[in-house]
């Protein structure tokens, strides 16, 4: 497993994150501790988590993946594990926040009363990694990095990052913590994938001009690059089959994943994947692990079984031509997801 340094942190993590947002709706715990156990075991260090999961978001059950990975947290080294964790942020298209009855714009108050209850769920007295899950673009930026500071300084977060967050957004905060004097963001977490390569448009110039690094989350475009939605298939029990069956904002987020385009470019990717002999997961972990700007690739599932195609991208590097082809695909069928 290979290590890269979080921004200009001092902090390095494996190259694979196990995202643990399905854990407590889509997989049970002891499901979840198994998977936790194996990719531990395999050499990753490095686990996200947020205050509002599992998904999808619900008061029935908000807050229950922090307590599953607490639990779990507790029968480790903690000094041999890297936690990320995030403040929810407001509420956006895709997902309404159901933390604090959905009032969770990123100053003070909320930020405080985030951090310590995720603390608590953890069962651990920082976290390395604390991240604002959504952006508040309407707020003062300097309140936000002020506030964040603070739990740096009192040595509950290590370090910062932000997520979903656009290039103007993370050029604000950083400018925001150079004017102040405070603790900056190291990490942007993005959506980034083979069917959704927006994030090379800017933000990755700001990464590499600015030292952030790119955490990418939904490496498998929300599990559509594996085909388990090729032809029409709905799996059962699949995100996206749920979603699709829904109304509302999690019925746009299901049609923006799996829609015409994207199983089009889905289909010529699978098939790149059988003439290299490989998993299309494999392929397409590797993919994203190999960009200069990216410094752990966010994997997720809820099913043990899932986790071994994902684990053989540990030490594959994808060929010129393998990478030529992929990138052939992207040029023909530009931004599947919109």
């Amino acid at each position: 497993m290979q290590s890269r340094r979080l921004g200009k942190s001092a902090i390095h993590v494996s190259d694979i994150c196990m995202g643990t947002m399905t854990f407590g709706s889509q997989t049970d715990e002891a499901e979840a501790h198994r998977i936790l156990d194996r990719c531990f075991d395999e050499g990753i260090d490095f686990y996200d988590t947020a205050e509002g999961y599992p998904v999808p978001p619900d008061t029935k059950w908000v807050g229950r993946t922090e307590e599953i990975v607490g639990r779990w947290l507790k029968t480790k080294n903690r000094d041999a594990i890297i936690l990320a964790t995030k403040v929810s942020g407001p509420s956006h298209l895709w997902f309404k926040s159901p933390c604090r009855g959905g009032m969770t714009a990123l100053d003070r108050h909320n930020i405080r009363s985030a951090i310590e209850g995720s603390l608590t769920r953890l069962q651990t007295d920082y976290v390395d990694l604390y991240q604002t899950h959504w952006p508040d673009p309407d707020a003062p930026y300097d309140e936000m990095m002020d506030a964040l500071d603070e739990l740096v300084r009192e040595g509950k977060v290590r370090i910062l990052g932000c997520s979903n967050e656009t290039s103007w957004g993370l050029m604000k905060s950083l400018a925001a913590s150079e004017r102040l004097g405070v603790a900056r963001h190291h990490t942007i977490q993005n959506n980034f994938s083979l069917n959704n390569r927006r994030f090379e448009d800017e933000l990755a110039q700001v990464c590499r001009q600015e030292g952030v690094s790119l955490i990418p989350y939904s490496p498998l475009a929300g599990g559509v690059l594996s085909g388990k939605y090729q032809d029409g298939a709905r799996p059962k029990g699949a995100r996206f089959s749920r979603y699709l069956a829904m109304e509302g904002r999690q019925a746009a987020m299901g049609q923006r994943f799996v829609n015409e385009r994207s199983l089009a470019a889905t289909a010529r990717y699978l098939a790149i994947a059988e003439e290299h002999g490989l998993h299309p997961v494999t392929m397409a972990t590797a993919w994203s692990k190999q960009h200069d700007f990216v410094a752990s690739t966010i994997v997720g599932v809820s099913a043990y079984d899932q986790v071994e195609p994902i684990l053989a991208a540990k030490e594959l590097v994808l060929g010129d031509d393998l990478m030529k082809a992929l990138h052939r695909v992207g040029r023909d069928i530009l931004y599947p997801m919109g």
